[in-house]
């Protein structure tokens, strides 16, 4: 969707007021978050809030939500790790969106939340209650879920500082030489496909730390830390340096491997209670999906090796 700022008394002004003004359905919390994420353009290009507008400029939505009349909850079976007064920990199956977006309103982990829990920290909004950090659709596991808004708040300054812990475990193409190592290439972005991220040295700041769990003939079992959390970053960082998540139909290889979407779980999760300032740290079990193709390529050795 493509906005022109066309009111003299919007020119010189800074963008953000003019969107909010433009969009007023939207907060300008919300229109902060997306000018951000890079999901609103001004003439093609991101820019920051405080740029000044002019008479002509096309502001263009990349993915703005409508606000939904309402948000219900249901009974979706959720996996809750843990709960108290302030924090939950939900274990995310593969095939479940996080929070409702344009058109899909329905069977998303904040619809489940609404019918296990009885608070969620409303910070982000009517879609995105309890909601401070996610996971891609076919990526499983851990979550963190803030029930009130100081939860959310001290969660969401842990994700920025990154003093919380996040470990990933992925099955990648190709066999790996070194033990560990580490990704640090900013993302943005993609200039050839907006719905896209990439690897670009104008983007922001982007750090994977990995390291070798097993090998097997032709593919690799490793474990991911992040120390930033953009978008995509580990389907970003791990096709960048030549070894794709198996299953990506994204930022994978051309032929795709069933239909399980791209191997890649979340395993483990640590941050300071907002309320007790106790470390906390959680783990879960690898997906059945990705234990049965790795016991088929664990055969495939043996008897290559007989």
């Amino acid at each position: 969707m493509d906005i022109i700022v066309k009111e003299k008394n919007h020119e010189n002004l800074r963008l953000d007021k003019v969107l909010t003004e433009l969009i007023p359905d939207k907060t300008r919390t919300y229109i902060l978050k997306m000018i951000e994420e890079e999901k609103i353009l001004c003439n093609g290009k991101p820019f920051k809030p405080s740029q000044k507008a002019q008479i002509g400029d096309v502001l263009t939505i990349l993915d703005i939500e409508p606000k939904p009349l309402e948000v219900k909850a249901e009974n979706l079976n959720l996996d809750i790790v843990y709960e108290d007064s302030d924090v939950a920990i939900v274990n995310k199956p593969k095939g479940m969106v996080v929070h409702p977006g344009a058109g899909n309103y329905e069977q998303t982990l904040v619809n489940g939340l609404l019918y296990e829990l009885d608070d969620l920290s409303e910070i982000n909004g009517v879609i995105r209650p309890g909601i401070v950090h996610r996971i891609d659709k076919d990526t499983t596991g851990l979550l963190m879920i803030a029930k009130n808004d100081k939860a959310s708040l001290a969660l969401t300054e842990q994700l920025k500082n990154h003093s919380c812990k996040r470990k990933y475990v992925a099955l990648v193409y190709g066999e790996f030489s070194e033990k560990k190592g580490r990704i640090n290439a900013p993302i943005a972005r993609s200039k050839e496909d907006r719905k896209k991220m990439a690897v670009d040295k104008n983007g922001k700041e982007a750090i994977t730390n990995f390291t070798v769990l097993r090998r097997f003939k032709g593919y690799t079992l490793i474990e991911c830390q992040l120390e930033t959390g953009r978008t995509h970053q580990i389907r970003v960082h791990l096709e960048y340096i030549g070894h794709p998540l198996v299953g990506d139909q994204t930022y994978g290889r051309r032929k795709v491997i069933g239909n399980q979407g791209q191997f890649l779980h979340a395993k483990t999760i640590g941050f300071i209670h907002p309320t007790y300032g106790e470390w906390m740290e959680f783990d879960s079990e690898i997906p059945e999906y990705m234990t049965n193709f790795m016991n088929t390529l664990e055969e495939i050795k043996d008897k290559n090796e007989k």
